[in-house]
């Protein structure tokens, strides 16, 4: 790769000039340290100078302990730390708007995972067939998914749309075809996209409370006013909806996070409520795949008369967050807003990804991996409620789906104080507070992850919490 650096104007004293461009690039990191610099020929014919005045650049910036010569191999950037490095960067002018900061987040590979790892909404990679996978992609790769070198269809492509719509109808009872679904990357940028083409600066969008916390940050991001609504053991609180919400995020078949699924008639009652205002409902049906007892209950889209309800679904947790694909149900009149919201967001998405899905779909891989990994989940599901019934202080609440359970805490004890304890511990669970979106009116309780959890630690990791809770 050519090195390019940009000289001073002018055409006396270009050895001045090359020294101070290749001191620049190193003081500001763009010539990282390690790094092999062209042949003294091959730079000045890059940079149209005389190799004498590239060689002399080289002569003083050595001299200077920036660069050093091996014999035989060439001429390397010193490893010279930051701090000593030569300063010449400007201040930076340019400030982001308040609310652009970078929550933590599980990322694997960042830092190593804890030993006993509940934290939650992580599924198992172990339990993922990556042989099956890396076949499919490999396939649509050497076929030209789409067709190579040519842009593809904005609402995703159509082999994956149709097998999500019979997916979801076999799975969900819902009904769906290729033409009333857009394919996104996952669950937040298909909130984005209704965030775009539903609501103005201003506008109030409604979500649970205690609730997911992205999608209150990327509604508040986009100017909306959020407001946090209560949720009980039916469901979101609909009495407590404010009359001006344009728009209600909900996740009925397993809250997000106490866990609990919408009661038929709180379900009736939202749409209700929805139908006699200008008002959206955006149903995050985010690990339904996962279910360990009761047959789960229609969902809103599946109720829905009105054309009021934008059904959500991701492949995160079913499959792997690294897939990165979702989907959006929306009802006809929305459809095109989106997939143009989709075309000049970032055009499409990565079509040999989703043929391949599509493929991973119709040929019954999917179903088959959701078997398997449901069936460990639930025997992990089991044994984390047991293991966490079984310590003082703690009280489980019901759950019959997903990746996670939550337990609330006894009066007097510090869900905050408890989960940085047990951090320094290798155990790593999360505070129920942290979801709520107003925490002076949370409640104490830890929520508990099983997707990631190593089988063998389960009981020997949340033991942890019995001297924490006493």
């Amino acid at each position: 790769m050519n090195l390019i650096v940009e000289l001073e104007p002018g055409t006396a004293g270009r050895a001045a000039a090359v020294y101070r461009a290749l001191r620049a690039a190193i003081g500001d990191g763009r010539v990282p340290s390690g790094y092999r610099l062209p042949s003294t020929r091959v730079l000045a014919a890059d940079l149209g100078v005389s190799r004498g005045s590239v060689a002399g650049a080289y002569e003083r910036l050595a001299a200077e302990g920036l660069l050093t010569t091996r014999v035989g191999a060439g001429t390397f950037v010193a490893e010279v730390p930051l701090s000593r490095r030569p300063s010449g960067a400007a201040a930076d002018p340019l400030r982001p708007r308040d609310g652009w900061t970078l929550l933590p987040a599980p990322v694997s590979g960042a830092v190593p995972a804890p030993r006993y790892d509940f934290r939650a909404g992580i599924p198992d990679a172990r339990l993922f067939p990556f042989g099956t996978w890396r076949r499919l992609v490999g396939a649509e790769l050497r076929l030209g998914a789409n067709g190579p070198g040519t842009y593809a269809d904005p609402a995703g492509h159509p082999a994956l749309r149709s097998a999500v719509a019979r997916h979801l109808g076999v799975s969900r009872s819902v009904r769906a075809s290729a033409a009333d679904l857009v394919i996104t990357n996952g669950t937040q940028h298909a909130l984005d996209l209704i965030a775009r083409v539903l609501l103005r600066p201003g506008d109030v969008a409604a979500v649970e409370d205690p609730g997911y916390p992205p999608a209150r940050r990327l509604f508040a991001s986009l100017g909306v006013r959020v407001a946090p609504v209560p949720v009980d053991a039916d469901g979101l609180v609909v009495s407590a909806l404010p009359d001006r919400a344009r728009l209600v995020y909900v996740t009925p078949s397993h809250q997000f996070p106490l866990g609990g699924a919408m009661s038929q008639a709180r379900r009736h009652e939202l749409l209700e409520w929805a139908r006699t205002r200008p008002a959206a409902i955006v149903e995050d049906d985010y690990d339904s795949e996962f279910r360990f007892s009761a047959r789960p209950l229609e969902p809103l889209s599946t109720l829905d008369r009105s054309g009021r309800v934008l059904y959500v679904g991701t492949f995160s947790k079913s499959m792997l967050p690294a897939v990165r694909t979702g989907f959006v149900l929306a009802p006809p009149g929305l459809r095109p807003a989106l997939v143009a919201a989709r075309q000049v967001g970032d055009s499409h998405g990565q079509t040999a990804v989703q043929a391949a899905l599509a493929r991973f779909i119709d040929e019954g891989w999917f179903a088959r991996h959701v078997r398997r990994a449901g069936r460990a989940y639930a025997a992990r599901h089991a044994r984390v409620v047991a293991a966490l019934t079984a310590i003082p202080g703690l009280e489980v609440l019901p759950t019959a789906a997903g990746l996670h359970v939550t337990a609330l805490l006894r009066p007097g004890l510090d869900a905050s104080r408890i989960v940085a304890a047990a951090r320094r511990d290798g155990l790593a669970l999360e505070e129920l507070a942290a979801y709520a979106g107003d925490r002076s009116q949370s409640v104490s309780g830890l929520v508990v992850g099983f997707g990631a959890v190593d089988d063998a630690l389960i009981e020997e990791g949340l033991d942890l919490l019995r001297p924490l809770t006493a």
